[in-house]
């Protein structure tokens, strides 16, 4: 589904990115973990085509994506979540959503208001409020929900967990599990280790730009090594 091959990126003169590689499949979720400032972020803006400064190689669904911009990206079937959420403050719940809308996609499923408020049930309780009055979990769902308007092949998650309460991470995990069960493949990018393992098959370690582990994600939870050299804050 997605094919991400040496990988490097910059902020201006300075290099972020280091020959990052990575893979994912049809239904699977992979996390992309590391400490603050290890990458994960850039790496999804990247693939996204949101970094001016990039180089190396990124195939969706066996397509090079590398050279096109955010918004063709998108409309090929790519769905972003980024970590400051975005919503339309001054629009409602179904117009943040009916913003998000794109034609249904060979092999991917079909998203509609009704089934999201099923995913999603407490956005289901608040179908008229403004963006700007909800809580930022609640932000947090509308984003994801808007995103999976676009009908996506893979949604590139970043830090859904952060800062938002213990009854919205649950409802994340579950909304993940759903969209895997769907076929939907998924990039997370998350600093909870439990969030990740809990939803994720594999995972990617980075740390200062560099990947230091590709894998099961069942492995890197069992290396008190690699958790403590790379992991621990």
């Amino acid at each position: 589904m997605l094919e991400v091959s040496a990988l490097d990126a910059w902020y201006g003169q300075a290099q972020i990115l280091y020959g990052v590689s990575l893979a994912v499949n049809g239904g699977e979720c992979v996390a992309l973990v590391g400490r603050n400032g290890a990458g994960k972020s850039t790496t999804m803006k990247a693939i996204m085509g949101l970094i001016a400064r990039r180089r190396g190689r990124v195939a969706f669904r066996g397509r090079d994506i590398s050279t096109l911009p955010p918004y063709r990206i998108g409309r090929l079937g790519l769905g972003w979540v980024p970590e400051d959420r975005r919503v339309f403050t001054d629009l409602s719940v179904r117009e943040n959503l009916a913003v998000g809308r794109q034609p249904p996609r060979e092999g991917a499923p079909t998203w509609d208001e009704a089934q999201l408020f099923a995913l999603f049930p407490n956005l289901g309780t608040m179908p008229d409020r403004p963006g700007g009055r909800m809580s930022g979990g609640e932000q947090q769902m509308l984003t994801v929900a808007r995103t999976l308007m676009g009908n996506p092949y893979l949604v590139l998650l970043d830090e859904p967990s952060e800062g938002v309460a213990p009854l919205i991470v649950e409802e994340m995990a579950r909304m993940i599990v759903a969209l895997k069960a769907a076929g939907v493949a998924i990039l997370l990018s998350e600093q909870n280790l439990h969030f990740a393992r809990l939803v994720s098959d594999r995972a990617v370690v980075l740390e200062k730009g560099e990947v230091r582990f590709e894998g099961a994600m069942e492995a890197l939870m069992s290396d008190a090594a690699l958790l403590r050299t790379h992991l621990s804050m």
